[in-house]
């Protein structure tokens, strides 16, 4: 067996690394910055503190699968809105379009529970929203909470997207027109929050969603606990289906959800063009931290980009990943100035096509009148302490007249791959240390 390695430690030394590596990186981000107590302090919500209870039974809407009752749902939540309180979703099946939270409400599914989304995109409003690295009119989704600090999402029960008929729509317009887009077949994403903070997403199964799964801009201080997000590979692939788009944001905890969908699970998220880091609407990433999460089939585990500028301090950790086409993926946009420093992925054992994977991203390629080609730059990406089966280990693409990649740690790896390959030379600085590839049998 062909194998290149810098050396090789002897299991127990490698465990003791592993068991000492989470109390080192949950003190500090991959820049120094402590960690604030606030992400070690994650606790379920305890929905009878929130207020009064709001059963949507209660109030006129009725256990109806095939009956769009978005009016009668909006009121229950107006309602709501006025005391302040929970809308809650009890057992049974409650189609509807477009829900819109306020600030002082908040929604339950129970078990047995679904909200379900309407497949007629005529039932869900157009309204100002952010999609793709851009502030524009598109159809809103089927849960929408802006500028609703402290809003939690919690139960057991489910919501689901009904996405079926809008893929099938997607790729039958891809047959006329294989450059077709989300934008030219528009359908509405499943969660959307917005300019909101102390956010706490719990314990429900988000599944079957049109277009992106949960969407965050623009928010601060959001947990995701306990989630399980799904959106199927077959029979038929449910396009751009983000597990969780990252737009925009601070301080963010994701623990112990299940992600399986067909694209990114996570992607990082920010703006996109020419002058990209100098629109208000646009910004950076800052303090995410990833642990204790189980991926299926994803395109990538963790991506920057494509619509991003700046991402720092990235945090994913002590995670399993069972089918991935790529556990890190570092999409350079040519048109985009771009900044990802100070990730860290560890802890990390399971599957994927490719260990790390980055190249330039052309897909809507605009640099509209700039002249010159913005630089974008990776920097200070750490990946350590990870056992993963792959078919290509370091799937890295020079360009020089693109991006500049520096200060890149390998750090106890134990990696098996079909191409065991690495052009070092791609990254300035590149530190290797207890790094064993071997060829795939």
């Amino acid at each position: 067996m062909k194998r290149f390695s810098i050396f090789f430690l002897c299991c127990c030394a490698t465990a003791a690394a592993l068991s000492v590596a989470p109390a080192q990186a949950a003190e500090r981000f991959p820049d120094g910055t402590p960690i604030d107590a606030w992400f070690r302090n994650a606790r379920p919500i305890d929905v009878a503190s929130l207020g009064r209870q709001f059963v949507v039974t209660d109030y006129g809407v009725v256990r109806d699968s095939t009956r769009v009752q978005t009016e009668a749902l909006q009121a229950v939540i107006d309602r709501a809105a006025e005391q302040g309180g929970v809308v809650v979703i009890p057992e049974g099946v409650f189609l509807s379009g477009s829900l819109f939270f306020k600030p002082g409400t908040h929604l339950h599914i129970r078990q047995g529970g679904t909200l379900k989304g309407s497949d007629d995109i005529s039932d869900f409003a157009i309204v100002d929203t952010r999609i793709e690295g851009q502030s524009l009119p598109y159809f809103a989704a089927l849960v929408n909470a802006d500028h609703a600090d402290g809003f939690t999402l919690t139960g057991a029960g489910t919501i689901d997207g009904n996405g079926e008929r809008y893929w099938r729509s997607f790729w039958l317009r891809r047959r006329v027109n294989p450059k077709c887009t989300n934008m030219d077949e528009m359908r509405p994403r499943l969660v959307y929050i917005s300019n909101s903070k102390n956010v706490q997403l719990e314990g429900v199964r988000l599944c079957n969603s049109p277009f992106w799964t949960t969407h965050l801009y623009r928010c601060e201080r959001t947990r995701l606990l306990n989630l399980s997000i799904f959106a199927p590979a077959a029979p038929v692939k449910a396009p751009s289906s983000d597990a969780l788009d990252v737009d925009v944001c601070r301080d963010l905890h994701v623990s112990h959800c299940y992600m399986s969908v067909n694209d990114d699970a996570i992607a990082l998220k920010g703006g996109k063009g020419p002058y990209a880091d100098q629109e208000p609407t646009n910004g950076g990433n800052y303090n995410i931290l990833i642990e204790d999460c189980e991926f299926g089939f994803c395109h990538s585990a963790l991506t920057c980009g494509s619509e991003s500028i700046h991402d720092r301090n990235i945090v994913l950790r002590r995670c399993k990943v069972g089918d991935a086409s790529r556990l890190l993926w570092l999409k350079m946009r040519p048109d985009t100035p771009q900044l990802y420093e100070y990730i860290t992925v560890e802890e990390i054992e399971g599957n994927a096509r490719a260990f790390l994977y980055v190249r330039p991203w052309t897909q809507f390629f605009d640099l509209k009148g700039r002249k010159d080609t913005p630089m974008s730059y990776s920097s200070h990406i750490t990946m350590r302490n990870i056992r993963l089966d792959c078919d290509r280990f370091f799937d890295v693409r020079q360009a020089e007249d693109q991006y500049h990649l520096s200060d890149f740690t390998f750090e106890q790896l134990r990696i098996r791959a079909k191409d065991t390959t690495c052009n070092r030379r791609v990254v300035e600085r590149f530190d290797w240390h207890d790094v064993s590839v071997e060829v795939a049998d």
